[in-house]
């Protein structure tokens, strides 16, 4: 079974980093996609990064420039650089695939169970 699973997540001051990390396990032919989302009470989740399987990224307006995913593709484990954190960048984060577990299956989505991210001021 595909499972996801989320680390990195705390307390971090404005203006400081953190990075998250995202570990992949189970049955995979082949990766499509990764992706980083988040959510705050009472809104409605976003993506904010994704990296495709040719290695390219897209970043939504609130966290480009600041962050950076990458993924190590041996591991199966992606990244996030959060730098220059601000509290609206408090959220619960979590990572995302778009995978195969078989060369004759279509690609289906699988979710992590998150990690929470406070920023203080």
């Amino acid at each position: 079974q595909v499972q996801l699973k989320e680390s990195g997540g705390g307390l971090a001051q404005s203006g400081s980093s953190l990075r998250l990390s995202c570990v992949l396990s189970g049955t995979i032919f082949k990766i499509h996609t990764m992706a980083w989302h988040r959510q705050s009470p009472g809104t409605k989740r976003e993506q904010i990064a994704l990296i495709n399987s040719d290695g390219n990224t897209d970043y939504s307006n609130s966290v480009r420039g600041r962050f950076t995913v990458s993924r190590d593709s041996a591991e199966n484990t992606m990244f996030l650089q959060m730098n220059n954190l601000n509290p609206e960048d408090t959220a619960r984060y979590y990572c995302s695939t778009n995978l195969q577990i078989r060369s004759t299956t279509e690609p289906r989505n699988y979710w992590g169970p998150g990690t929470q991210v406070t920023v203080s001021s």
